[in-house]
């Protein structure tokens, strides 16, 4: 096997031990963001990405769902792979859990094409303006929204909020369903009251937009717990817990701190939504509709 240029470095794997968390999820609790990887000799990363994953197969994330209590899960494309969606493709269609995905395309492909993903249970399309080597940019947001809006597909972002020109004229320009990845990455030395943050407050607060509490590690330098991030998840969930989802984003791709083990990440939960009706609104009423799952018969 060839060694990657220095330019694409590899990455770390996640805890591969993970432990049951204290906080109990709720039945049909949903995990609405993750990555499966590999085996690479069958799915070939992309000569464009800008890190190189270890395996992280989709019998080790069904895994990590169970011990921690998800019954659900939407693993998202990767930017390492590009637009060749076919290693989250097949976990969607393994049958080895109850999956929903996100995919990233070029915008191009056919209407054919868009109804297989579709069938495999793609729900939405991935816009990564934040990682190098990512797709599309910020000119093609309108482009790729109208691309699949015939099939009720909303655009997830993954972007940092204070970078942005114009979050306000982002959200309209895509219209429909936008999902805003990793809490809109604020920064945490700004503050909950930095203009980034309170236009993105304000947006979901309207129903604008949906946000995912997701990425707490990657705002917060101090594991475990993650403080840092604690008033920015808080504040999300006071401006409107009806647009919210969690995701733990294992494997953890392409990040180099203290590695958490996800049973870390599901008790930030007690935490951040210290009441239980809000938490099952949050992990199973929430991702139910914004997923499509199916409706569960008593």
């Amino acid at each position: 096997m060839t060694q990657d240029p220095p330019s694409i470095p590899p990455t770390r794997g996640p805890d591969r031990q993970p432990r049951r968390p204290a906080l109990a999820l709720p039945p049909g609790s949903c995990d609405c963001h993750s990555h499966v990887f590999g085996p690479a000799e069958r799915f070939p990363y992309a000569p464009t990405r800008s890190y190189t994953p270890p395996d992280c197969t989709t019998a080790e994330y069904v895994q990590m769902l169970q011990t921690i209590g998800c019954e659900r899960a939407v693993i998202v494309q990767p930017s390492c792979y590009a637009t060749d969606n076919a290693a989250t493709l097949d976990a969607l269609r393994s049958g080895s859990f109850e999956f929903r995905g996100v995919a990233v395309i070029s915008g191009h492909e056919t209407d054919a094409q868009l109804q297989d993903m579709h069938e495999a249970g793609v729900r939405g399309v991935r816009l990564n303006l934040h990682t190098r080597g990512a797709v599309l940019g910020l000119a093609d947001a309108g482009r790729l929204a109208a691309r699949v809006r015939a099939f009720g597909w909303h655009v997830q972002v993954y972007v940092e909020v204070a970078a942005l020109p114009d979050l306000d004229a982002l959200l309209a320009t895509l219209g429909g369903t936008v999902v805003i990845d990793h809490m809109g990455h604020p920064s945490v030395c700004a503050g909950t009251d930095a203009p980034a943050f309170r236009t993105l407050l304000r947006a979901l607060a309207d129903g604008r937009c949906w946000v995912k509490l997701s990425g707490a590690y990657r705002l917060s330098k101090s594991h475990p717990g993650y403080p840092e991030a604690t008033p920015f998840a808080r504040a999300l969930v006071a401006a409107n817990p009806e647009r919210l989802v969690w995701g733990s984003d294992w494997p953890h791709p392409n990040f180099d701190g203290p590695m958490p083990n996800d049973a870390e990440l599901v008790d930030l939960l007690a935490d951040w939504i210290p009441d239980a009706a809000t938490r099952q609104q949050v992990l199973v009423d929430n991702p139910a509709r914004l997923y499509d799952f199916p409706t569960r018969t008593p």
